[in-house]
């Protein structure tokens, strides 16, 4: 398992598609995650630390973990098949038992930012779908990293609106 790091959310400026982005700690592989708009506003949020009135979906999960005196350990990006992703929200007891609970990747990325948990990748995930740091291609990927870097949550409600 390799330990990553959110390293943004954004837009893919061919199509407008919400994207996650993962980073290892060295910065030197990248792992891109296309996502749902709802998925990306629910992490938005939370990064920006925006508290809406009534719970989302990500804060009653963990919530409802929480109060059964169960932690989040972490989460597993654990599969991609034909291009779609999979994860695996790690929940321990408070009797040490180990529950795995399916989840797409966006809603485990989501639950793991609220509660501060680490997010890891299978190698098996990062061999086929890693985006690697080279020269060759560095002022593109820095570029994709400027515009992660820059993406405000209001771009999210920007793009909502266009939707309605």
């Amino acid at each position: 398992m390799i330990l990553m790091q959110l390293g943004g959310l954004g837009f893919d400026p061919k199509n407008m598609s919400p994207i996650i982005l993962l980073k290892d700690t060295e910065e030197r592989n990248f792992l891109p995650i296309w996502i749902g708009m709802f998925e990306a506003a629910a992490i938005a949020m939370e990064l920006q630390d925006f508290k809406p009135p009534r719970p989302m979906t990500h804060d009653l999960i963990t919530k409802t973990i929480r109060s059964l005196n169960a932690t989040i350990q972490r989460v597993v990006i654990s599969e991609i098949v034909e291009n779609t992703f999979y994860a695996i929200i790690e929940i321990e007891t408070k009797q040490k038992q180990l529950i795995k609970v399916d989840a797409r990747p966006s809603d485990a990325i989501a639950i793991s930012v609220r509660v501060d948990a680490p997010i890891f990748v299978s190698e098996t995930v990062m061999s086929k779908a890693k985006m690697v740091n080279s020269e060759k291609d560095e002022e593109e990927t820095k570029d994709f990293k400027n515009f992660i870097d820059n993406i405000n949550p209001d771009d999210f409600q920007e793009y909502m609106d266009k939707q309605n």
